[in-house]
């Protein structure tokens, strides 16, 4: 089939998941012309023909907080650049590839061609958990007005889809139809990789302006392997117990497969990675991004790791590695088939498809 497919270019997590089903769709034999932006769309011209750029979102963060006012002003100004390109891409787009299926993983463009050409249209992502599942009380506890923002932009990002493939590592009580939930999707890096444990924490941070998690993790007599803090790095930093180090996706793999524990913001891939290589997990999710908050909370439920809004002492590190073989514990018995249960079910939305059953 001829498969139109979009990736949102907010971070790179979408772009790393949406390379493992791309290059299933490739390997099946199926033509596909991909929409992205921002740097998804570098990433996945190093990996597939018929990578297009076109406008996307963006979130501006500082001190590990979503600047609301920057993130809105700063998509303004794009915006008023980059919706002509899009528009002049559909264009072409159209005259030229003709897809006959389409399928997003949370990108808005994609999702409109789809329904504007009536289209069947699919959603692959981890953000659907958020308005097409039900969450306990006790996870939602003095968010609720974040989740409620959260749910009505979610919701209103790709009403009416065929059906929704939600990816996610913990398992909330399905709410709505035409929904279904699977392990997350992981890079065959991820999965060609064999972990052990070792002594060190693999610190992910890549928020500016956080400084103060550094100060804070320079009083604990642990090496940590910190990745994101200064940017642009073509060398190790070695500054006391931390390793600064710059970013190399052989690297980092090999520094998550080997360490005791991690401790991170509350990024989908990171997570979903951690738990599959069994890692206990400190999460410092970013402040207003509610998906992080979410992801986060789950987790320390789940009993896999601890959630903080902030860590503002060595004390919380501490108490958090005495935790550690608890949180093994509970993490020994999170399995996963690699990817096979997302890529047939995939494989069964297309087969349907085919046979007019959209």
């Amino acid at each position: 089939m001829r498969v139109l497919y979009g990736v949102v270019g907010e971070g790179m997590g979408h772009a790393t998941r949406s390379r493992v089903v791309l290059q299933h769709l490739v390997d099946g034999g199926h033509e596909v012309e991909i929409m992205t932006s921002g740097r998804a769309k570098d990433f996945l011209a190093k990996h597939f023909e018929g990578v297009n750029r076109i406008h996307g979102l963006h979130f501006v963060t500082e001190d590990n907080r979503v600047r609301l006012g920057r993130t809105l002003w700063s998509n303004v100004l794009a915006g008023t650049v980059g919706l002509p390109r899009n528009i002049e891409a559909y264009f072409e787009l159209l005259g030229e590839f003709r897809p006959e299926v389409v399928i997003s993983d949370f990108e808005s463009w994609t999702y409109l061609y789809a329904k504007v050409h009536r289209l069947p249209v699919f959603s692959i992502d981890n953000m659907q958990v958020i308005n097409r599942c039900t969450h306990p009380p006790e996870v939602l506890e003095g968010e609720m007005a974040s989740f409620e923002l959260a749910r009505a932009f979610v919701k209103s990002k790709l009403p009416f889809c065929d059906q929704y493939l939600i990816t996610t590592f913990f398992r909330p009580e399905i709410r709505k139809e035409r929904t279904s939930l699977h392990p997350p999707i992981l890079r065959p890096e991820i999965l060609a990789t064999t972990p052990r444990t070792g002594e060190h924490l693999l610190v992910y941070q890549t928020a500016e302006g956080h400084d103060s998690l550094a100060r804070v993790l320079q009083r604990v007599d642990v090496e940590c392997r910190v990745y994101g803090m200064h940017r642009g790095l073509t060398e190790e930093r070695v500054e006391g117990n931390l390793r600064h180090r710059p970013f190399s996706e052989a690297g980092f793999i090999e520094d998550l497969a080997t360490s005791r524990a991690v401790i991170s913001g509350g990024g989908f891939t990171v997570m979903s990675e951690s738990v599959y290589f069994h890692k206990p997990m400190l999460v410092v999710p970013l402040q207003n991004q509610f998906e992080q908050v979410l992801n986060a909370r789950w987790l320390a439920r789940l009993g896999y790791g601890q959630y903080t809004h902030d860590i503002a002492d060595a004390a919380q590190v501490r108490d958090f590695l005495a935790a550690v073989p608890q949180c093994e514990q509970q993490l020994a018995s999170y399995t996963q088939d690699g990817n096979r249960d997302l890529l047939g079910a995939i494989d069964e939305q297309l087969d349907r498809a085919a046979a007019g059953l959209y």
